[in-house]
């Protein structure tokens, strides 16, 4: 079974519109851990737009699965890291004032700036992941990428999305699949997340078969208003089965 980690950003999007404590996050978060959820992921952002820093440091200390803290490794969310030690860090490339991440490392780019910062990640024994669109590396063997020392990579799926339900989506998804088998081949565990959903979450990750974790939050939020979190945390989950 795929895992599936729940990106919370969005109830702290919902409860920092009031300005106030509700929904409350930490609350929120440990009810997705009890329905099932095997991993809890945030983004939290120098603005403090949604996740606030005490918003990280009060999930790692109130969870018991996997912490899992995407970002930009500036000075801001190295500190943090160290503070809060998360069982995984997901290296994302883009700056602070983005929206959401919509684009992958240029690993040759960026070669001696992310082995500087995984080899100090790894000092606190945090798997690192690196964001990647695999398109960037359907040519590639992924050598470099196993070079910078990551011990993960996590597929950029926002065009496998948008495909699902086009003539185009098996040739859109073969070139997820091949990354995802080549990575998984050097040893490199296989993530993937954006705008995974339930209508194209079971087809990809049955499909490939080497999905260690998804990564989810905008969708299911969207999902649980209508069904409820209960049902729509179990949905998630039987999707995840391969």
């Amino acid at each position: 079974m795929t895992r599936l980690s729940v990106n919370v950003n969005k109830i702290a999007t919902l409860r920092n519109s009031r300005g106030g404590s509700l929904p409350n996050l930490l609350k929120v978060t440990r009810d997705i851990e009890r329905l099932g959820a095997q991993g809890i992921t945030v983004h939290p952002r120098p603005d403090e737009r949604h996740i606030k820093i005490q918003d990280v440091i009060d999930i790692a200390q109130n969870i018991e699965v996997e912490f899992n803290v995407e970002g930009y490794p500036t000075e801001f969310f190295m500190d943090l890291i160290q503070r809060v030690r998360p069982q995984q860090v997901t290296l994302v490339p883009d700056p602070p004032h983005v929206l959401t991440s919509n684009a992958g490392w240029c690993v040759l780019e960026k070669m001696k700036f992310l082995q500087k910062v995984i080899a100090q990640l790894h000092l606190n024994q945090t798997r690192v992941s690196l964001f990647i669109d695999p398109f960037d590396y359907q040519n590639s063997d992924l050598r470099e990428v196993q070079e910078t020392g990551a011990d993960t990579i996590e597929l950029y799926t926002e065009l496998y999305a948008k495909m699902f339900h086009t003539p185009k989506r098996d040739e859109v998804f073969s070139v997820y699949q091949n990354v995802a088998h080549k990575a998984h081949a050097l040893g490199l565990q296989v993530n993937a997340g954006h705008d995974l959903n339930l209508d194209n979450l079971n087809y990809f990750v049955s499909k490939i078969g080497c999905i260690t974790e998804v990564s989810i939050g905008h969708a299911l939020i969207c999902d649980a208003l209508y069904f409820g979190l209960e049902k729509t945390v179990q949905s998630y989950l039987n999707a995840c089965r391969t």
